[in-house]
């Protein structure tokens, strides 16, 4: 029987996608660095053998999937090459996997790690479905009908697949270390969304988004009077959010999500829209909102003593600001407390003014160190900048993070792409 092996199988895409394979009875094993990786837990929990990198791992009957981080040069490669093993490129593996499947691509600037998740939560109450997200969690349902999965605009990257559906949840400027500007952004979305073949649900409150032009039936949703899948009376309390759906201006159902901020009935409406199209009874889809538990990273929450602390990947001004409007809207009574840790030197110089004016809706706002990548230089930049931009706002360290403790009854919420969990893990253990 061939055995996959994965060349870097700790990858935000290539750990899902070695549990998917693995949940499917195909023979899976791989090789990584040894350093701990978050994205290594779940295929522990399956003993899915991790190697350290070695030649010696090559021996067939195999088939490699080669992350997109390693070049033809690494050392495991060049052995596969030598013993005439295949080598497919983690991209190109999942292009030809998905077509076997109703293939849901999720893209979008922001949201799309959520909305995976909830969808493939809310199709499985139907289908059997089959998962890739971005958060390193992956399933693979036997018999599957569906295929979600997270499909990232980095590097124009979800280029590489052609899905029956895409979802779009919004358009706008970020990896200012790939992408030039705005409209750089929109042409990597509008080439995608010629490569879908049956058809996209995009937000119509985008005003990029209204713009692409596609082969395929578009099918808009928001808050707008102009979508065809309309979220109205939206009531918002302390428990989550409720809302009633219209179908171009026809009521169809009322929904409820245990989950808060505007960007969550964004993201339920697209599974809505999604959902309705492919047949799936509102009953279905009203149940399975109810019970979605969330994703990685996404407002986790835990309490420790009288405080309550929320771990979120926030990392761009626009995610910052409705983490924030979450947590007021669950939180109205109660100080909240940003510990924010700017991923890459050119995101943080890009949105400085961005980030200082978003991160005031925090009631206090402490900075950690840039967060820098390989891929780039820091120049003169410091947290300092940042910090001058914020009025009462303080730099704080792994080493101190004490100070913390002072806001009694407090909601922190630790936000970023980087290592920030080092800063919530440090707290945690000095209130054991």
């Amino acid at each position: 029987m061939t055995v996959y092996h994965f060349v870097g199988i700790k990858g935000s895409g290539m750990s899902p996608l070695a549990q998917i394979l693995h949940d499917m009875n195909y023979q899976v094993q791989g090789s990584d660095i040894e350093k701990y990786f978050f994205t290594q837990a779940a295929l522990e929990e399956r003993e899915i053998q991790i190697l350290p990198f070695n030649r010696e791992n090559i021996q067939p009957p195999m088939t490699v999937i080669a992350g997109n981080a390693f070049p033809d040069t690494h050392e495991e490669i060049v052995e596969a090459s030598r013993k005439e093993i295949p080598v497919i490129r983690y991209h190109k593996f999942l292009g030809e996997f998905m077509k076997k499947f109703t293939s849901v691509a999720v893209t979008g600037a922001h949201g799309k790690t959520s909305t995976t998740g909830l969808l493939a939560h809310v199709i499985s109450g139907s289908f059997p479905t089959s998962y890739l997200i971005g958060d390193g969690t992956g399933k693979g349902a036997l018999n599957s009908e569906y295929f979600v999965f997270e499909a990232c605009e980095y590097r124009r990257h979800f280029l590489s697949y052609y899905p029956d559906y895409a979802i779009m949840t919004n358009i706008d400027f970020d990896h200012p270390d790939y992408y030039e500007d705005i409209d750089d952004v929109f042409e990597a979305f509008q080439q995608k969304a010629l490569q879908v073949q049956k058809g996209i649900i995009a937000c119509g409150d985008d005003e990029y988004l209204q713009k692409i032009q596609a082969k395929v039936p578009v099918m808009f949703y928001g808050f707008g009077e102009h979508n065809d899948f309309q979220a109205r009376n939206v009531v918002k309390s302390t428990s989550g959010t409720s809302f009633d759906v219209f179908v171009r201006n026809t009521y169809y159902a009322s929904f409820e999500i245990p989950t808060y901020g505007d960007h969550n009935v964004l993201n339920s409406l697209a599974v809505i829209a999604l959902c309705h199209y492919e047949n799936i009874p509102a009953e279905v889809i009203s149940d399975q909102l109810k019970t979605h538990k969330g994703v990685k990273r996404r407002f986790t929450e835990k309490t420790i003593g009288n405080q309550t602390l929320i771990d979120d990947y926030a990392h761009h001004p626009t995610e910052i600001k409705v983490t924030l409007e979450a947590a007021h809207q669950k939180y109205p009574t109660r100080e909240i407390i940003a510990i924010f840790q700017p991923h890459t030197f050119s995101r943080t110089q890009t949105f400085l003014q961005e980030f200082a004016d978003s991160l005031k809706l925090a009631d206090k706002v402490y900075l950690c160190d840039i967060f820098g990548s390989a891929r780039e230089e820091q120049g003169e930049l410091t947290i300092g900048h940042l910090q001058e931009k914020i009025e009462n706002s303080s730099i704080i360290s792994e080493d101190h993070v004490e100070i913390l403790s002072q806001h009694k009854n407090a909601v922190l919420i630790f936000m970023g792409a980087g290592d920030i969990q080092k800063f919530q893990n440090a707290y945690e253990n000095i209130q054991v």
